[in-house]
């Protein structure tokens, strides 16, 4: 299969991208069972959180098989390909790149040798101390350019321990984000960094367990949700069962961004699913943000659950204006500079019998860089809408984020540097609201002091070295 270059074709204007997650994870131990299928099932429901490579690690209990490459779950894998990956123990991983290039080298399950076998390991989130972590390791002593790399060579390094002990050791002194699962030729393990940024969850097979970044992934592969894997937790299995430990007091501070886009509506985060909180969410945001209007439509699929919540408070009824083309940017191929000005349309479509001489409440989940939002404005006034009034069901995203979503600069998202009032005049919007970050809170019933908002309020739970972050920060000292 040939190495793709990772410029996936799904951004089609360059100039906005939305809010994307480092990655799922996925991993499994069940003898009898055909482990590299259920893994690629389980990365297909966690593909949303990364789409620019995949890959699968197995073994039958003597050696670890790897295969990955740059594309989406179902391009890299196919019947043949898994067929020759044959084991009891697997973990899967889908990425988009925050620390490294999005190239071959980084694509992740990551792996290193140690004195008695091999470990293979996946990573959801951001490590924010990656050069301290960095320089414990020879020179040369990895190809690629990742925290991941990083993380994983220590993990292996022949230190006369276990690898539950070595781990146990090594996780207190990482700092960022951090959902994992990794294994050596007979054990699966699984750790989360002792804020929970990141979301993981402990999962029951027939004839075996199941961890993912999501509970939508133990529902594809039929296994049962027993709990969420605690922050601070690392957790071992093989023949003996789960066994726990926790090698850092919990410290709460759970992604809110989690409930405004990165996780599925059938995902369950802390007992309540998300469909629920996204609902919830438009409903509080009608409350904050009346507007009179004929229609309320969302920015498929992303802003559906909230303009249903907002349809039903304020009594305005719902509908479809948009048709989104969900085929589109699937692809590495990169679209051609007329496709390109076609912009949103390749994307989004709208409906003219339905909008044509309406007032339109459109909601959405978010705005970046505004070009999308301001696209769909442009393209609804078109259509004969007769006002359109934007409603954002997240606060202004303000400030980047360093624990694994790939946001843009401060100086490049839009509510850096404008005011509501400059952002709707940006847009060509009749008026803009947003829900407040108090509303946001309170639809999660999720208490303040254990979620993370660093992304709409600047707080960074975890300090940040300014100097040592960063998607190239190792290729920098390379």
């Amino acid at each position: 299969m040939l190495k793709g270059d990772g410029r996936l074709g799904h951004d089609l204007d360059l100039d906005d991208r939305a809010p994307k997650d480092a990655c799922g994870v996925f991993g499994v131990w069940a003898p009898g069972e055909e482990v590299s299928k259920l893994t690629y099932y389980g990365l297909y429901a966690l593909q949303h959180r990364g789409q620019e490579s995949a890959g699968i690690a197995v073994s039958e209990g003597s050696r670890i098989l790897i295969y990955k490459d740059m594309g989406l779950v179902a391009q890299v894998f196919d019947e043949s390909v898994l067929g020759t990956l044959r084991g009891h123990i697997a973990i899967g991983h889908c990425r988009y790149s925050t620390t490294g290039s999005s190239v071959w080298e980084n694509a992740q399950p990551t792996l290193s040798s140690t004195d008695v076998g091999g470990l293979a390991l996946a990573h959801n989130g951001n490590l924010i101390n990656t050069p301290e972590l960095a320089a414990r390791l020879a020179p040369g002593s990895t190809r690629a350019t990742t925290d991941t790399e990083v993380l994983t060579a220590l993990l292996a390094r022949d230190m006369g321990q276990t690898v539950e002990q070595t781990a146990a050791e090594l996780l207190p002194q990482v700092r960022g984000a951090y959902s994992l699962v990794f294994m050596n030729e007979k054990t699966l393990f699984a750790a989360r960094d002792p804020q929970g940024v990141r979301p993981l969850v402990l999962g029951r097979l027939e004839r075996g367990w199941v961890v993912a970044s999501e509970t939508a992934a133990l529902d594809i592969v039929g296994a049962t949700f027993v709990r969420e894997i605690e922050p601070g937790e690392l957790i071992t299995i093989d023949e003996r069962g789960v066994i726990s430990r926790r090698f850092a007091l919990a410290e709460p501070k759970g992604c809110l961004f989690e409930y405004v886009y990165l996780a599925r509506p059938d995902t369950t985060i802390a007992g309540r699913g998300v469909q629920v909180t996204r609902v919830e969410v438009g409903r509080r945001l009608a409350r904050e943000h009346p507007v009179e209007a004929d229609l309320v439509i969302p920015t498929p699929e992303s802003g559906t659950p909230a303009a249903i919540g907002y349809a039903e408070e304020s009594g305005i009824p719902y509908g479809q204006g948009l048709v989104k083309n969900s085929y589109v940017g699937r692809t590495f191929i990169q679209p051609s500079q007329t496709i390109r000005q076609l912009g949103i349309r390749l994307k989004l479509n709208p409906l003219r019998e339905v909008i044509a001489g309406k007032r339109l409440v459109v909601v959405d989940d978010s705005i970046v860089r505004g070009n999308t939002q301001r696209a769909i404005v442009r393209m609804l006034r078109e259509a004969g809408a007769l006002e359109v009034h934007v409603r954002i069901s997240s606060p202004p995203v303000s400030w980047p984020c360093f624990y694994g979503i790939d946001f843009a600069t401060r100086a490049e998202l839009i509510a850096g540097s404008l005011s509501v009032e400059e952002i709707r005049a940006s847009l060509g919007a009749d008026s803009l609201g947003y829900i407040s970050l108090e509303g946001l809170t309170e639809a999660t019933t999720i208490p303040e002091d254990r979620l993370c908002r660093a992304c709409f309020n600047g707080s960074y739970p975890i300090p940040i070295d300014q100097d040592n972050v960063g998607k190239y920060v190792l290729e920098a000292k390379v």
